[in-house]
Formats: structure tokens, sequence, C-alpha cells
């Protein structure tokens, strides 16, 4: 008789699709029911149709997905029970001595794959055509719902019990020392980490910093003037999902669920709205890593139960908490809102670095992989005297 697995054991973990699984989505796809086409020329009401059937008919007939399943099972992976969330995590140590512990978080819409082309340069720098001495191991969970983490049965998800439930992850693995990044909601997460300081968090390395003042100056600079259009223009235009997920998560997941074509839709104009790209998100992140993240919600039927993360923070501002601890910040030039140095300063009191990449948007880790390594290794070095 075999022993039932203890509460805070890790397992291993690979990823398997059963074939009828893509059997199934290439016959949705097939089966596709089109709306009426759009009636301007833009993306003002949304995906344009001519985008999403070219984007549709390369999922039917020219994407792998045992490829990425493959590049996937090739990075060691486990699961392990935290607050009755099955998390679903990438964990490699580095062979080189003394490594740091970094804890990496991603954003939505995306998993623990956001940071699949990070984690070769991260754990071994060397081969990369990099110092040893900027190793790090690594520790990618996918957030409650999404991915291969399974979905809260409960209410309450916020990012201050996701920070918790990462704080645990991170005992549980026997790291005393360690650091954390996130963009996005993952930035949501890494900024509710420095706010609690749990034993043993070094600093944190943003590239959503939430640092908008409480009270808006009344004189702006261009810079800070900047930034609160474009909050309005994160909030208004290109809110939409935002606000449904935020509101009614459940409705639109039903819609999802049942449909990979609107499914990819609500990610594609995602991708498109929020990436330096130049009128297509295909520009900024390659096509296949496109449909990569969007294969991995489907199959993972995630569409609903990664939205929540919306509904449980619904009262979340962009003006987050001051920090005491050590806090690297690097901005993106196309991301929404894109933030000043004097705001990011004011609210961190221990801005240990300060850097605008040349190019690149919201999804740091998808676009310019090869920067936010660099950015990493820099930020975070005068931490590794700690580890």
């Amino acid at each position: 008789m075999t022993e039932p697995a203890a509460p805070t054991a890790i397992r291993p973990f690979r990823i398997a699709v059963p074939d009828a699984a893509i059997d199934d989505l290439h016959a949705r796809l097939d089966r596709t029911r089109w709306p009426s086409v759009e009636t301007v020329g833009d993306w003002s009401q949304g995906v344009r149709t001519a985008n999403l059937r070219a984007l549709a008919e390369r999922w039917r007939s020219g994407h792998d997905w045992r490829r990425f399943e493959s590049a996937m099972n090739a990075i060691p992976q486990f699961a392990t029970p935290i607050d009755g969330v099955d998390v679903h995590f990438l964990h490699v140590r580095s062979a080189v001595r003394g490594a740091m512990p970094l804890l990496l978080t991603h954003g939505w819409p995306g998993s623990n794959a956001d940071f699949l082309r990070l984690v070769g340069p991260l754990t071994d720098p060397e081969a990369f055509g990099g110092d040893p001495a900027d190793a790090f191991d690594v520790v990618v969970p996918s957030l409650p719902g999404a991915g291969f983490t399974t979905a809260p049965t409960d209410t309450g998800w916020t990012v201050d019990r996701i920070a918790r439930t990462w704080t645990t992850l991170m005992e549980r693995l026997g790291y005393e020392a360690w650091a954390a990044h996130g963009g996005d909601w993952g930035a949501a997460v890494t900024t509710a980490l420095g706010a609690q300081r749990p034993d043993g968090l070094l600093g944190i390395h943003l590239s959503t910093p939430y640092a908008f003042p409480s009270v808006l100056p009344e004189q702006m600079t261009a810079d800070e003037q900047r930034a609160v259009d474009g909050l309005a223009r994160y909030a208004g235009e290109l809110g939409g999902s935002n606000h449904l997920q935020g509101t009614k998560p459940q409705t639109v997941g039903f819609a999802l669920a049942d449909s990979p074509v609107g499914q990819a839709a609500w990610l594609y104009e995602k991708y498109q709205s929020k990436t330096d790209n130049a009128g297509r998100a295909e520009d900024a992140i390659d096509l296949d890593t496109i449909l990569d993240q969007v294969s991995l919600a489907w199959f993972t039927n995630s569409a609903a139960s990664s939205a929540r993360i919306y509904w449980d923070n619904r009262t979340a501002t962009m003006a987050g908490p001051r920090l005491s601890l050590p806090v690297a910040v690097t901005v993106f030039p196309h991301d929404v809102p894109r933030l000043p140095r004097s705001w990011v300063e004011q609210a961190y009191t221990d801005l240990v670095h300060f850097a605008e990449a040349d190019h690149g948007g919201h999804f740091a880790a998808l676009e310019q992989p090869a920067v936010l390594v660099d950015q990493l290794r820099t930020g975070l070095a005068g931490l590794r005297s700690s580890v």
C-alpha cells in the first residue's frame, strides 16, 4: 500500500498533455464561428479579424506543442501543496558555489513559462558568455490558478497571501537568504514580499514599480505627466480585460474555456497593446512564443482561475507600499504606465539600482530576456555578499 504524501512534500512534476487533448483543440479550431469583421482599420475595437485568423491558422497547422512541452520538461519541475493550492514551480540549482537564490514571479497573462529563456543564462552564466560570479539558483512558481498551479477553491488570494505562500515555498526549499523579481502582477507580489520582509529576503528587483504617490503634485514634470496619462490609458482604452476580470471573471471564463480562438484573442490583444511593437504583438514576441503561452492556458483550462487575481485584488492601486529594503528597478520604455525615477526614489528609500532599458514593454521577460538577465545581475549584485 502506498503511503500518502506528506503535507509538505515536494514532488517531481512532468508535463504530458494527452494526444486526445491536442486533437480536441484542432477540432475546435476547425469549427470556429467567426464574428462579423470590425468596422475600423485599426485595433480600436479589439483584435482585428485578419490578424486573429492568421494566428489561429498558425496554431492549427504550424505550432508544435510537443516542442514547447519538451523544452519545459528539460527543466526540473516540481509541485508542492501550500495553503490549499498545489504550487507548480521550476527549480534549478546552479553548479556555481554560492549562487544567489532568486524567486521569479510572472504576471497575467502567463505562467512560469514566461521565464523559460532566462533559466539557462541565470543559472549557468558562463555557458552564455557571462561571469560565473553572476550565477543564481532559480525558483519560478506559477501564480495560483495559472498554468499548472491548481486553482484556489476559496477567495482572498490577495498579493499579500501569495507573497506569504512564496515565502513558505522558499523556506521549504531550504533557502535562508534569497532575492525576488517580478513584473506585472508578479511585481505586485514581489512588492508585497518587500513590505512583509520575511526572514531571508535580501532585496527585490521590479520591472513594474508600484510607486505612484498617494497625492499627485500640483505641478508635474513631463515624466510625471506621462505616467499619469499612461495610467489613464491603462485604466481606459487598455483596461477592458482588467475591468471585466476584476468584476466578473467567471462570466468571461465560460466563454474562454469553451473557445480556443476566443481565448487566443483575449491574450493576443494584451500582448499587442502593451508590448514594444510596430503594430503587431509578434513584432515584439515571437509568434510561437505567444502560441506557447496561449496553448498552455488552453490545456490547463486556466482562463477563469488565472483571471481571479484581478477580482481578489480589485481594490489594489498603483500606489503601492513604501519599501525600505534594497530595491532595484528597471523601467522599460513602452511599459504602461511608465513611472519616473523621482517617484521610484520616493517610494523605495533604499533604491540600489535604477535603469531605463532602450527597448521593451510590459512583458520584459518575453520581449527582452537578455536585457532582463543583465539587469537582474547588475541590480542584485550588491546583495551577493549576504548569501
